[in-house]
């Protein structure tokens, strides 16, 4: 009976031991509903989202080339877009459409960095686009973005169609350079400001969320377009398409 007592004594001795060392392990957090030890959902999906949304691509373009009414008119179609999307406008923020136009009567450059807040961004699936302005321009360190085909989605979170897709719809409206400022010189790279559905009467630069096609991999200042009209924006890969942000 005493050899029984001894043995039934250690066992309980050891039992405590392994709950006292359970206890003080560093624990792994519960993995969220739906999502495997990985972190991904069944196991293999994308990580959970990391922030509110607060840029994406137009689904659509409006249709009339590049005129949006101006940038002010732009402005409002991203955040129409967003509420048809069903996203909420951050707190304290409101969508502006990437756009850049050059100073004229009297009016100073409009530069679409200056115009989109400070950041973090992050799209309609929560996944970072870039953390600040620098970043998202590689003012300091090129491609610290994350402005490409995975990405760089619509406000229903889907993909854009890219070089390789039928239709391609890559070339999106920046009217900027590559730091994200008005181009320099008399070339009309606006399509007058945005105003004009017109050909032969200049051109819009564009960018390419794809990072793919004509030797050139800028998202936001890849090539001029063909014209302003809505058959010579598709006819070089695009749809009038906007990038949008949520500024702060």
């Amino acid at each position: 009976m005493r050899r029984m007592h001894h043995i039934l004594a250690v066992l309980a001795v050891a039992a405590l031991g392994s709950l006292v060392a359970f206890a003080q392990a560093p624990q792994q957090p519960a993995a969220p509903a739906g999502q495997g030890a990985g972190g991904g959902q069944a196991g293999r999906g994308a990580p959970a989202p990391k922030g509110p949304p607060s840029f994406f691509i137009t689904s659509v373009g409006k249709g009339d080339g590049a005129n949006y009414g101006g940038i002010a008119g732009a402005d409002a179609y991203c955040a129409q877009m967003a509420k048809t999307g069903g996203l909420e406008t951050p707190q304290g923020r409101t969508w502006r459409a990437y756009l850049s136009q050059p100073a004229a009567g009297g009016q100073p450059a409009v530069n679409a960095r200056d115009r989109i807040g400070a950041g973090p961004w992050f799209n309609a699936r929560g996944a970072v686009i870039a953390q600040n302005v620098a970043d998202l321009h590689g003012d300091v360190q090129r491609d610290r973005n994350q402005v490409n085909k995975s990405n760089a989605l619509s406000e229903k979170g889907m993909p854009i169609n890219g070089r390789g897709d039928t239709p391609n719809q890559h070339d999106i409206l920046t009217g900027s350079d590559s730091l994200g400022k008005a181009i320099a010189g008399d070339m009309d790279s606006t399509c007058s400001n945005y105003t004009s559905n017109a050909d032969g009467r200049g051109s819009v630069m564009l960018g390419h969320h794809d990072r793919d096609g004509g030797g050139n991999t800028s998202w936001n200042s890849a090539h001029g377009s063909r014209g302003c009209s809505q058959p010579n924006l598709v006819a070089t890969g695009g749809a009038g398409l906007l990038y949008c942000f949520a500024a702060n």
